[in-house]
């Protein structure tokens, strides 16, 4: 009889000692870009203010850098629930549907103001969408201006026909194509070596992926046009945010929120400091010539008329809301 109490007893205690562990919630997030990157930096400490409002209930493992899963396929590894967080490019989906791409399109949104405006008018299209494949879309989160790299001054787009354009998405490949370029798909992680090798002679990103990558070891000129602010999206898996106790999951969406109003901060900052780090580099950081603005504005109208052919009803209504928040 002692025998069978004593044996209870440490069952109990067992018992005990294991709830605190089944109550932990421990999930994988997956982003492509590395530690030092403004977005890593936002997600690092996105994490640690969730971990730390649930009292350390719900860990999450982020992986950078690409270190899991390339970027392209970070969408859907959250919407099948093989991860259930990870931060994306949102215009590199816009095969799917055209509002994953609308903060891409060329120069529909150049100001920090017009950004704004396009994130506001875009993002109940854009999460409405999202929940319907599965995913609760947390925050976005822009880049910052974007720019031609080259190894010669660019003062015009006759100087790029025929180049060898760097291409990360649709947009981007139909931004080449109209400038007489051709299109080449290289993953930022890959860029060093595209350019070494003459994959590629030119490319439009933002002064942040040219710190990210070096730039100054495989190109001379930094052209910042302005252009678009590009958004990351982080996601979550629905089905592991309904699995969730209520607590955990408001804790996880006001990080969140926070994480959204921190991200333009440090996207603000990083299109000063990243662009005087290019400068520090050796590399010439060129204001643009009117005529080669003139004629990426032109580009880009007929980018936008694309992206309206495409949209259909909602993109109209999408961009009749976005053109009333300009007017205000």
């Amino acid at each position: 009889m002692l025998r069978r109490f004593a044996g209870a007893l440490l069952a109990a205690a067992c018992l005990a000692l294991a709830q605190p562990a089944a109550a932990q919630t421990r999930w994988v997030m997956a982003s492509a870009y590395p530690e030092a990157n403004f977005h890593t930096r936002n997600l690092r400490q996105f994490v640690q203010e969730v971990e730390a409002a649930t009292q350390g209930k719900l860990q999450i493992q982020l992986h950078s850098n690409a270190s899991l899963l390339p970027m392209p396929q970070i969408k859907r590894a959250v919407q099948t629930g093989q991860i259930q967080l990870g931060e994306i490019l949102l215009s590199v989906f816009g095969n799917e549907d055209p509002f994953f791409e609308v903060d891409g399109v060329p120069f529909l949104a150049e100001t920090w103001a017009a950004s704004a405006a396009l994130m506001q008018a875009s993002a109940p299209f854009i999460r409405a969408r999202l929940q319907r494949q599965g995913v609760e879309l947390l925050y976005m989160a822009n880049w910052a201006s974007q720019g031609f790299y080259t190894r010669e001054p660019v003062t015009n787009l006759e100087q790029l026909r025929g180049a060898r354009f760097r291409a990360y998405n649709a947009i981007t490949i139909r931004m080449a194509e109209l400038m007489g370029a051709v299109p080449v798909t290289v993953q930022s992680a890959e860029l060093a070596q595209a350019f070494a090798t003459n994959v590629v002679t030119v490319m439009f990103t933002s002064a942040q992926t040219g710190v990210d990558t070096s730039a100054w070891d495989y190109a001379r000129v930094y052209t910042d046009v302005g252009g678009m602010r590009a958004r990351n999206a982080v996601l979550a898996n629905a089905r592991a945010m309904a699995a969730l106790d209520a607590p955990m999951r408001e804790a996880v969406r006001e990080a969140a929120a926070r994480a959204a109003e921190r991200g333009l901060e440090l996207a603000k900052e990083a299109e000063r400091a990243t662009a005087a780090r290019l400068r520090e580099q050796g590399m010439q950081v060129a204001e643009p010539s009117p005529a080669l603005m003139t004629q990426l504005r032109e580009v880009g109208a007929k980018q936008v008329q694309d992206w309206l052919g495409r949209a259909g009803e909602d993109g109209q209504k999408m961009m009749e809301q976005y053109r009333a928040l300009l007017a205000r």
